[in-house]
């Protein structure tokens, strides 16, 4: 089995290694290719990846390339995790929009919406090169905004479905919390990519014991800790909120926060650049720890577990994706892209049915697709009008002077990537 991996020269590849090389039984991959027009970079990477694989006794065989369709030529599955612009365009993604006093974000807001801008061409040219040259590939998209990129795959007509690490991570806390194999533990998990709720937390499967109420009367401190939001907030909800959704529920004190300190862009560029001369040693052969306050942690063992039940029927038999509503959540259309609970195999996903929502969070669902349809027809189309009408449809920006502000900056700082503009 031949897998390939899109932005391969990502400090997060060593993470995606070391689950290829541990979870071998569940995903024996016998071919591993990293494409990346960084080459120098890519090297450093690609190195690191051979030596895990060799610590570990895997048999399979790691290829590094800059040529994107040699990389993509008989792969099974292809992996995408680029970030179009880079380090450099995060930074101003999370700079310009505080000017008008407004999250900067990578993924949410005036700034996830340049990314989207910037990404969703250049994925669909990566999918349209993909189902040439083997068009039964499935693509497994972990690039963000997850949820707007997956849906122009899916709208273009390609085997896609969309991952995220937040599921698995909230998974791996809950378990640890509770004492118990996360395996035991299955999220009523809900919502859009990054805009996501637990309504329940069951033990064994969907249809096992909810023990959320349980986890917020024990452990409400510690998970209102990690979420950085009041504990009395957690207890009125009754459910679980991504950490996102601190972006909505307390914006004002967020963006005050954001202008105080360093951006995140900043952080991480100062962090690759220690992960890459780390990997460069030829001592090092696992990867380092430094690597988990990167980002993206169980994204290994999501990604193989995902690949495994799309190619091979094997794998946790339910799992978090991102994926086409097509009537799980009625308030929505059909062709919405939506975050849930699914029963995944050869043929792709099956959202698992889903209670009727809270209009508590129906509500800001219903807001942020709608932006996600304006925003992904921007970044089809073009358009100073449609970059507009996107920000002023998005729920932390919405007023008509922050919108039109923030379009002429958005635009300014991403010239370049926009063939429009």
């Amino acid at each position: 089995m031949k897998l390939t991996v899109v932005g391969g020269g990502s400090t997060y590849t060593p993470e995606l290694i070391d689950g290829f090389a541990r979870l071998r039984d569940t995903l024996p991959v016998e071919e591993l290719v990293l494409v990346d027009p960084a080459a120098e970079r890519l090297e450093l990477v690609g190195g690191l990846a051979r030596r895990i694989f060799a610590r570990q006794a895997h048999p399979g065989r790691i290829v590094t390339t800059s040529d994107l369709d040699a990389g993509i030529d008989g792969a099974a599955a292809v992996l995408l995790q680029l970030r179009v612009g880079g380090q450099a365009a995060r930074e101003r993604d999370e700079t310009w929009p505080l000017e008008c006093g407004c999250i900067g974000q990578e993924t949410t807001g005036a700034g996830g919406l340049a990314k989207a801008l910037r990404t969703v061409p250049v994925v669909l040219d990566i999918a349209e090169r993909v189902r040439r040259t083997n068009p039964r590939a499935w693509i497994i998209d972990f690039t963000n905004p997850v949820g707007i990129v997956t849906r122009a795959l899916l709208q273009a007509g390609h085997r896609a479905v969309g991952l995220c690490n937040v599921a698995i991570g909230l998974q791996r806390k809950f378990a640890a919390l509770l004492g118990t194999d996360p395996r035991e533990v299955h999220l009523d998990h809900v919502g859009l990519n990054h805009l996501t709720w637990e309504t329940g937390v069951r033990l064994g499967g969907p249809e096992g014991a909810n023990v959320l109420p349980k986890l917020l009367a024990e452990h409400g401190d510690a998970i209102a800790d990690d979420l950085r939001l009041p504990r009395p907030l957690l207890d009125r909800l009754g459910v679980i909120p991504s950490y996102y959704l601190r972006y909505y529920y307390a914006h004002d004190e967020v963006v005050r926060e954001l202008r105080t300190k360093p951006s995140r862009a900043s952080e991480v560029a100062a962090m690759e650049r220690r992960l890459l001369a780390m990997y460069g040693d030829p001592s090092l052969d696992e990867k380092p720890s430094l690597l988990a306050e990167r980002g993206g942690a169980f994204y290994s063992e999501a990604a193989v577990d995902l690949a495994a039940a799309l190619l091979r029927a094997a794998g946790s038999p339910y799992q978090v994706v991102n994926t086409l509503n097509k009537g799980t959540l009625p308030f929505l259309p059909d062709d919405a892209v939506i975050e849930v609970q699914a029963a995944v195999g050869p043929t792709g996903p099956v959202p698992l049915p889903v209670p009727e929502l809270d209009p508590l969070y129906a509500g800001l669902v219903a807001n942020v697709t709608a932006y996600e349809d304006l925003a992904l027809e921007a970044a089809l189309r073009g358009g100073r009008d449609r970059v507009f009408r996107a920000l002023l449809a998005h729920p932390l920006i919405g007023q008509y002077e922050y919108a039109d502000t923030l379009t002429d900056r958005l635009i300014a700082h991403n010239r370049e990537h926009l063939a429009w503009a």
